[in-house]
């Protein structure tokens, strides 16, 4: 086995790595926050079979994000065993998620779901292709425990830009590209710029990055069924990915309803007190624009305060660990779900907004710590088995990030149309009730399920040195 040293590497070569992240975050948020809505109010899509579409695509990923992982560890080529696919995958990523948001004039549900359906299993195989390979790069390009953590640092530096991208700049540029075609047209041209952002960066990353040398005889030798029942047999790997699914599940569940939230449960009344401040009363806006101007500004209080508490977590991870350090995302993103379903609708934007700064802490100590212990448990089974497999283990990470994600958008479309919720009207109590359950106790409970869970992770430092040492 060509066993990994703890190289150091330079900042240009982090950098390198870390830009692909903001068009892939860029398109994980993008998914998170406006998908549903995307579907239900611009598409057409009652909120029950958008659920089911995207929950559905995922029995597709099931496949194919193992497949990938498997496929991408038995690569050789003169380009390595990742970049390849980068390569491969930036053009059909831009292609196939400007089709998604270009929302077709089809009658009846059925036809409308069928589009969704196969529209998101391209996006997911898109994905498939270039994530799975890009994240089993970590440790392909350092061994080093503390320089992981410093790389995907970097790495998540870049992905709050594009976090900001896909979630507080989506509004603006819909508006911005509408023109005669309206709405539809507006998020099709949307589809189409943060397609060809992806496509951008993640070409950035093949050209910026350089995999260690490999040989025939540093491929894994097992098959499929034996490769992954290993990945399932890795005790602290088993524990990670069921509290990074945990995460993700509550965090979509708060950024899908978000923007339903501020719409159609905060307060005329406080929302036109925005009108009043000099940057934003100008040209006496309406009740609609100052909603769109108060859900942006909801989320960049959220996903700046999130860039900024990113190094803040790589310090913190430095002294108390990265258990510890993940677990206080649980705690402060919880308790931001409760304090905001709640009285959220109670407090002046500005309140409201420092709520958001709350929350955006915890989301900031989300980022790096579950990445940079990804590779912790890679070179634990590489010590019990001799053989590495990055890409099988983030093959399934890939699957449960997304698994994660669409269980909470499907379960929210359900639980909106049990609430009888109504796409641009006046929501009644149950719609109302619904949508504050989704971001608050839900999230709530599920996020305190994490902090739990996580508990029993047993690598710390010592451990992975002690490992690295055999």
């Amino acid at each position: 086995m060509n066993t990994l040293t703890g190289n150091k590497l330079t900042v240009g070569q982090k950098l390198g790595f870390g830009i692909f992240d903001l068009g892939g975050n860029m398109l994980f948020t993008l998914m998170g926050f406006w998908c549903l809505k995307y579907l239900t109010d611009v598409a057409g899509l009652g909120p029950a079979l958008a659920g089911y579409a995207l929950l559905a695509s995922k029995a597709w990923d099931a496949v194919t994000d193992p497949v990938m992982g498997f496929i991408s560890d038995r690569t050789l080529t003169p380009l390595g065993r990742r970049r390849p696919y980068l390569l491969a995958g930036a053009v059909p990523m831009a292609l196939a998620l400007w089709l998604f948001f270009t929302a077709p004039a089809l009658d009846g549900q059925g036809a409308l779901m069928l589009w969704a359906l196969g529209t998101l299993m391209l996006v997911n195989t898109a994905s498939t292709v270039i994530n799975v390979p890009y994240s089993s790069l970590t440790p392909e390009l350092t061994g080093d425990y503390h320089e992981q953590t410093s790389l995907n640092g970097y790495r998540f530096g870049c992905a709050v830009f594009g976090t900001i991208l896909g979630a507080a700049a989506v509004l603006p540029l819909t508006g911005a590209l509408a023109g005669a075609g309206g709405e539809r047209q507006g998020w099709s041209l949307t589809g189409l710029t943060l397609g060809a952002v992806v496509m951008a960066v993640t070409l950035a990353t093949f050209f910026g990055t350089r995999e260690r040398k490999h040989s025939a005889a540093d491929l894994p030798r097992e098959g499929f069924i034996a490769t992954y029942r290993g990945v399932f047999r890795n005790g602290p790997y088993v524990i990670l990915f069921v509290s990074y699914a945990l995460h993700l599940m509550a965090i979509t569940f708060l950024q899908s309803i978000l923007a339903y939230y501020v719409e159609y449960l905060y307060p005329s009344s406080l929302v036109m007190t925005l009108g009043n401040l000099p940057l934003l009363g100008g040209g006496a806006p309406g009740e609609a624009a100052l909603r769109e101007t108060l859900t942006t500004l909801s989320m960049l209080a959220l996903l700046l305060t999130a860039m900024a508490f990113i190094p803040v977590s790589v310090a913190v991870s430095r002294r108390i660990g990265k258990r510890r350090t993940y677990q206080i995302c649980f705690a402060l993103i919880g308790t931001a779900c409760i304090v905001v379903s709640a009285a959220g609708h109670l407090l002046p934007p500005g309140l409201f907004l420092a709520l958001m700064v709350f929350a955006g802490a915890g989301v900031g100590f989300s980022y790096v710590a579950p990445f940079a212990m990804v590779p912790d448990t890679v070179a634990y089974d590489a010590v019990r088995t001799g053989e590495r497999k990055e890409g099988a283990y983030y093959g399934v990470w890939t699957f449960i990030s997304k698994t994660g994600s669409a269980l909470a958008l499907g379960v929210s479309g359900l639980i909106l149309k049990l609430g009888g919720y109504a796409p641009r009207e006046v929501q009644g109590p149950a719609a109302r009730l619904a949508i504050r359950i989704i971001i608050g106790p839900l999230p709530a409970l599920i996020f305190l399920a994490a902090l739990v869970v996580m508990q029993s992770y047993p690598l710390d430092e010592k451990t992975c040195r002690d490992l690295a040492e055999r």
